[in-house]
C-alpha cells in the first residue's frame, strides 16, 4: 500500500508541475485544456514548490482520465487509420466534455 500511495503522490506532483508549466507558457490555452477558472489558474500558477508538494501529498489523484465514456475511448482507439484525425477527434471530445461539465480543480465557468 505504501508503494501505491507514493505513486499517487508522485503522479500528483508531476501533474501539478505540468499545470504550472502549461499556465506559464499560455494561460488561456491551459485554462481551456485543463478546464480551469481564472481564479484557479491564478492560484495554481502562484503556488510555491513546497505548496505543490503539500497539495500532492494526499491519497487521492488530483487529475482524472478525461475520456470517461468507454464508447468514446473505443472510438478513439479504433480510429487508427489517420493519426492526425484521431488526435483532432480526441481534442474535440475532451473540449465537449469540459464545456458540458464542471471539471476537476475548479471548472472554467466558476
Amino acid at each position: 500500500m505504501s508503494s501505491l500511495l507514493n505513486d499517487i503522490q508522485s503522479v500528483n506532483l508531476s501533474y501539478l508541475l505540468l499545470v504550472q508549466r502549461l499556465l506559464a507558457e499560455d494561460v488561456d490555452m491551459a485554462r481551456v485544456r485543463l478546464g480551469l477558472s481564472q481564479e484557479m489558474a491564478d492560484l495554481l500558477s502562484g503556488m510555491s514548490v513546497s505548496q505543490l508538494v503539500s497539495l500532492s501529498s494526499c491519497n487521492q489523484l488530483l487529475c482524472e482520465l478525461a475520456l470517461d465514456d468507454a464508447a468514446q475511448l473505443k472510438g478513439v482507439l479504433q480510429g487508427g487509420r489517420d493519426q492526425d484525425f484521431g488526435a483532432m477527434h480526441t481534442a474535440m471530445l475532451l473540449n465537449a466534455r469540459q464545456a458540458g461539465s464542471v471539471t476537476r480543480l475548479g471548472g472554467a465557468g466558476q
